[in-house]
């Protein structure tokens, strides 16, 4: 009952899939960031499925790419497109860190963020569009690489002055033992893929993690959120920037 919740409250924070309600209590949120993979891997069967539909009914590429393209948002909610959006408008800003934090507090999404949601939509269709062929299970385990580190990062990295839901999520876990399971799950989810052949975006995720902890989360004074959401959609796009080369190199038979 305990690890259902946990998984409920994962759900209910990080999708829009309808959940059980319960409590976010000391209990639930101990663990919830070791339960946010899942999210991932829901994602990426979803879209693994609607490869197999879509091949089976002879959807044309382009309907073929629009769905995988949409079908995260969708899954999720938005969450992260939205932290995604609010960090480019800071990051573009090229304020102090105290202003940067003031702009990703701002509801209202500005140009920047405009500009980048745009480009990340149209790079990961045009890629989606491109790519003769993918790996389901790679597609799968991408998806949870990309949170198992995100959830390792709100329970090891320095958390900013002011924000409200990173911290409680962070002081809310058992951060010890959650960064012993996310870096578990990280290594053991990039071991999959580095044997399904798509060690290249094994590279490039833990790239964007580099970048993310050295240049964007300390350029803020700590994680948000919001930069969270940003590492998740940055990640995702490298990622399979990564697949996209690699196929196209023709190392993948």
């Amino acid at each position: 009952m305990r690890v259902m919740r946990t998984i409920a409250v994962a759900f209910s924070m990080f999708s829009a899939v309808p959940m059980p309600q319960f409590e976010w209590d000391e209990e639930s949120l101990r663990y919830m960031l070791v339960a946010f993979p899942l999210v991932g891997v829901l994602v990426g069967t979803l879209m693994w499925g609607w490869l197999e539909l879509a091949a089976t009914l002879g959807v044309s590429q382009f309907v073929r790419a629009l769905v995988l393209t949409a079908m995260p948002p969708l899954v999720t909610g938005g969450i992260h497109l939205d932290g995604f959006c609010d960090t480019w408008d800071a990051l573009s800003s090229h304020q102090e860190p105290k202003r940067m934090r003031q702009i990703l507090k701002d509801p209202h999404i500005g140009a920047f963020g405009v500009i980048h949601l745009v480009l990340l939509l149209l790079a990961t269709y045009v890629l989606w569009l491109e790519l003769p062929q993918v790996n389901g299970l790679a597609m799968v385990l991408g998806f949870a690489l990309s949170r198992a580190l995100a959830g390792y990062s709100v329970a090891a990295f320095p958390i900013a002055e002011g924000d409200g839901l990173a911290r409680t999520f962070a002081e809310g876990s058992n951060r010890r033992n959650v960064r012993r399971f996310c870096a578990i799950l990280s290594v053991a989810v990039s071991a999959g893929l580095v044997a399904c052949g798509a060690w290249p975006m094994v590279a490039c995720a833990l790239g964007a993690f580099v970048w993310y902890r050295a240049g964007v989360v300390r350029r803020f004074g700590g994680l948000s959120g919001d930069l969270s959401g940003w590492f998740v959609q940055t990640c995702e796009l490298w990622m399979l920037v990564a697949l996209y080369l690699h196929t196209l190199l023709g190392v993948v038979a």
